[in-house]
C-alpha cells in the first residue's frame, strides 16, 4: 500500500518564489530515490482557528502562509530506504538550513500509511 510523508510549514509570503525554487529542486532528488510524486501546496484559503488550525499549528504570523506538502512512495520500505538516501544525497547537502526561505523549527512532519485512496 502507498506510503506518504507529509509536512506543514509556515513560509513568509515574500519568500514564495524562493520556496518554490527550493521545492522544485528537491523533486528530482526524491524521485531518484523512489518517490512516486512530490506535491507542494501554497496556502490560499487557510483560515485561522479558535481552537486549532493550520496557521496555529505552525505559529504562522500575519506575513506568512501555510504550505501543505507530501511525498508519495510505493510503500514504507521504499520510503525508509529512499528517505535515508535522500538525506545523504549531495543535493541535500547543499541545502543549508540557515539559508532556507522558512523556519524549519516550525515544520510539522510525519509518515502516513494510506488507508483510503479513492
Amino acid at each position: 500500500m502507498t506510503y506518504v510523508d507529509g509536512y506543514v510549514i509556515a513560509v513568509p509570503i515574500a519568500n514564495k518564489d524562493a520556496y518554490q525554487k527550493v521545492a522544485e529542486a528537491m523533486v528530482p532528488m526524491f524521485k531518484d530515490h523512489g518517490a512516486l510524486s512530490v506535491t507542494e501546496c501554497w496556502g490560499d484559503d487557510v483560515p485561522p482557528g479558535e481552537v486549532t488550525s493550520f496557521p496555529m499549528a505552525v505559529k504562522a504570523t500575519a506575513d506568512e502562509t501555510v504550505v501543505f506538502s507530501w511525498i508519495t512512495w510505493p510503500d514504507k520500505a521504499t520510503r525508509d530506504v529512499g528517505m535515508k538516501a535522500a538525506m545523504e544525497d549531495e543535493r541535500m547537502a547543499g541545502m543549508d538550513p540557515a539559508n532556507m526561505p522558512f523556519d524549519g523549527k516550525r515544520m510539522i512532519f510525519g509518515g502516513f500509511e494510506v488507508i483510503v485512496d479513492a
